[in-house]
């Protein structure tokens, strides 16, 4: 929500300014200048990046109008389906997990957590954890550097979306600059035509640069920050999931394990001890 506040803000600011100034917007509708910009810019995105990292720019880009999903509730979601599950495994042994993580969808207990559930990435890293803890077949050390090896991968993952968004971004004045060049020379092969008809190519010209950098610096680029907030967000989401399993593994009781997950969530979304634990409980 507060995306589309801050674009239809952009817009309302800028093109409001200007009819205050006494500008018509008509003057600024030059279809030609937005080809050459717009279409320059998406055809560089295509030149610089592979179909796969394309494919997911075109998949998250539109997703930041719904904002990040990991709010407070979701973090109370995930910790007390972790300390369901810790609970399970110290009344019943690590063993009794294996039915449910093998097959989450059909769990009695993750069901209870649809939010976590639809998460595909923390459910896979969450269940691959636990299946190497019932298994035995990695220590807390040996595992820590594991996870952490995960983590990097997945930071430099999902960067690369936003990154190739910013770049475009970045090109965006560059090509407004392109379009008013040509609009010069076009004017310039006009001179003897008028002072009238000189001034409104003058002033298609000088369109091409008030686009490209109106839709570099407000809409592109903060395109591609929100985007990598919602992926900061989803990384921390991944780490309390990796800091509670290793305080599991290192023999803390469920209600400390999950105490260790709290203490690294963001301090925005971070429950209160005494809120989290009623939450526990209730669930």
């Amino acid at each position: 929500m507060t995306v589309i506040v801050g674009l239809i803000t952009v817009l309302v600011c800028v093109f409001g300014g200007f009819m205050l100034s006494g500008g018509n917007l008509i003057a600024l509708w030059h279809p030609p200048e937005l080809v050459i910009i717009a279409g320059g810019a998406t055809g560089a995105l295509i030149l610089a990046n592979p179909p796969k990292v394309l494919k997911i720019v075109i998949k998250e880009a539109p997703g930041i109008t719904k904002g990040s999903p990991y709010d407070k509730e979701m973090y109370m979601d995930l910790l007390a389906l972790l300390f369901e599950l810790f609970s399970m495994a110290r009344k019943e042994g690590l063993m009794s997990l294996e039915s449910h993580i093998e097959d989450p969808d059909s769990s009695a207990v993750f069901t209870k957590y649809p939010k976590i559930l639809a998460n595909h990435h923390a459910i896979e890293f969450m269940t691959d954890y636990l299946r190497l803890m019932v298994t035995g077949a990695a220590n807390a050390m040996e595992m820590e550097n594991l996870m952490d090896l995960e983590l990097d991968t997945h930071h430099a993952e999902s960067g690369v979306p936003a990154g190739a968004v910013q770049t475009m971004a970045d090109g965006l004045p560059g090509f407004g600059i392109v379009a008013a060049v040509m609009g010069v020379v076009i004017t310039m092969a006009s001179i003897d035509q008028g002072p009238a008809v000189i001034g409104a190519k003058v002033g298609a010209a000088l369109v091409g640069t008030f686009v490209g950098i109106l839709l570099s610096y407000g809409i592109a680029g903060p395109i591609a920050s929100a985007m990598g907030h919602i992926k900061a967000d989803e990384s921390k989401f991944i780490e309390v999931i990796k800091v509670a399993l290793l305080a599991s593994l290192n023999g803390y009781s469920p209600q400390v394990a999950i105490e260790f997950g709290r203490k690294v969530i963001f301090s925005t979304e971070r429950p209160a001890f005494l809120e989290l634990e009623d939450y526990v409980k209730r669930k």
